[in-house]
């Protein structure tokens, strides 16, 4: 028998000794996927275009463990010979010429979720609980990590979220339940994974430089689509298979679309949230409670009570619609309601989301340096009243325009820097007038410390200065921790020497 016959629905039993596989990248998702499969058995063959230190020191330690290894420029333009499967990590494009010609050449490509999903298959299965959306997907899978601990469940918080689900399957604790972040690369890349629940937390234009050849995608294997469609298309693949619940945005056409479109087993029910009066089916706020009528008997005219207003960390409308979602999965996995409240109040929000990093003379300084598309800035921006903004990056071809015109009468000004920051500026002349708008020239490092001494002239008391760029990181900093960290920093010196000045005078 040929590994073709049997990798269609092979699990961890299956004769893994027979197969060739090879694993695209070899950052933390791709070292879990090889270690799991040497362990197996597998031949494999590990392939990452990068040739630095981190991945030599990696690639030394599997090839100890029995894989061939290919590191450096061009690692990936030829697909190793005689492969039966390509397992693909995160953020890979299907038309990279190594998954391009496994495409062509018929072999399955999972990523590796859906390799994580096989390997807990026939006798370690736990249910997942997978969420997933533009935005807010991190905080809601933390929140509903804290939320099923709160409730006395084993659990982790994996995925896209950092720790790799494949870490947990091979974990030897016992886990009750697993909260899984999902982004659209992950779902991209599964075939038969499946879930207990999911939610669409919302849906908006992001990453399309990564779908921009969609359209041609059909000859790989994949449907021709515009870049936007297959970017929504790959979001809707958390709900295929559920058997619970699929959650989603009341407010958030899209998300309503998806859910209605999903094909899912028999019995699984559409939940919504809103941050309105929730309708029956739905969680949704009265009078400053968070309150369910989807998980209740008398749902057609009660409400069940989960949590308050305050128990929710950082506070902004968005992140009380992502802990109404953590909320609605958690009550599809029969968490009691209490345990809501009390996940929320213990939830740790991670670092660079909507967190105050300096209030001095009226002004307070939020980083949301992880606001790194328009939708998650303008949510950013809903948050306050009056904000001088700090915007900019990379914007991966997404759109500020609609962002300009709805939240111009909240803004005290716009200051622009990074690499896209004329396309930001443009815009908010076109949509905002007479909002003023100063431009931070260069890409070198000193452009934070320039932008946030401009948004300091500007501010007045009363004023949030806010870094919410809208645009990835990669033009200045090695992500979007590195520049909250700048921000922070140059807001601090900036202020001392604000205060130095003043007392000189």
């Amino acid at each position: 028998m040929s590994a073709a016959d049997w990798l269609p629905e092979a699990d961890r039993t299956a004769p893994w000794d027979q197969a060739h596989v090879v694993v695209a990248g070899l950052g933390r998702s791709g070292a879990a996927s090889a270690d799991a499969l040497t362990e197996l058995g597998a031949r494999v063959t590990v392939v990452d275009d990068a040739d630095d230190d981190a991945h030599r020191e990696q690639a030394a330690l599997f090839e100890r463990l029995g894989a061939e290894v290919r590191l450096g420029p061009g690692a990936s333009a030829v697909l190793p010979a005689a492969a039966d499967l390509v397992v693909v990590s995160p953020g890979w494009r299907p038309t990279v010429p190594l998954l391009a010609q496994a495409a062509q050449a018929g072999l399955p490509l999972w990523g590796d979720v859906e390799l994580a999903w096989r390997l807990q298959r026939p006798d370690r299965v736990v249910p997942w609980l997978a969420v997933t959306g533009t935005n807010g997907k991190t905080t809601t899978t933390g929140m509903l990590a804290s939320i099923l601990a709160a409730a006395g469940f084993a659990t982790a918080a994996v995925g896209n979220i950092g720790r790799p689900v494949m870490e947990a399957v091979l974990d030897e604790a016992a886990y009750d339940v697993l909260a899984v972040e999902l982004s659209s690369f992950q779902l991209h890349w599964l075939d038969k994974a499946s879930f207990h629940s999911a939610a669409l937390l919302n849906f908006a234009p992001d990453h399309l430089e990564w779908y921009d050849d969609a359209p041609a995608w059909d000859c790989l294997g994949w449907p021709a689509r515009a870049p936007l469609a297959a970017y929504a298309a790959d979001k809707a693949r958390v709900f295929e298979g559920v058997t619970t619940a699929c959650v989603y945005n009341a407010a958030d056409l899209e998300t309503e679309r998806l859910t209605e479109e999903a094909d899912v087993a028999e019995g699984a029910r559409a939940i919504g949230f809103t941050l309105g009066l929730p309708a029956p089916g739905q969680l949704g706020l009265v009078d400053g409670l968070l309150v369910d009528r989807a998980y209740i008997a008398q749902r057609r005219d009660s409400a069940l009570p989960l949590a308050r207003l305050e128990d929710v960390r950082p506070s902004g409308p968005h992140n009380v619609a992502n802990a109404l979602a953590a909320a609605a999965l958690a009550r599809a996995y029969g968490v009691a309601a209490a345990a809501v409240a009390t996940g929320l109040k213990a939830f740790e929000p991670d670092r660079h989301r909507i967190e105050t990093v300096l209030e001095k003379d009226g002004i307070r300084w939020v980083d949301d340096s992880k606001a790194t598309n328009p939708h998650a800035a303008e949510a950013s921006l809903s948050a306050f009243d009056s904000v001088v903004w700090l915007a900019g990056g990379q914007t991966k071809k997404t759109q500020f325009d609609a962002l300009a015109a709805r939240q111009a009468d909240r803004l005290r000004a716009v200051v622009v820097f990074g690499a896209d920051r004329a396309q930001v500026a443009e815009v908010m002349r076109r949509h905002a007038p007479d909002v003023p708008v100063e431009t931070v020239e260069g890409l070198d490092t000193g452009a934070m410390a320039r932008a946030v001494a401009a948004a300091g002239r500007l501010a007045r008391p009363g004023d949030t200065v806010l870094l919410a760029p809208g645009g990835a990181s990669f033009d200045l900093f090695d992500g979007y921790a590195a520049r909250g960290d700048a921000f922070a920093q140059a807001a601090r010196v900036w202020a001392a020497q604000e205060q130095e000045g003043g007392a000189d005078r």
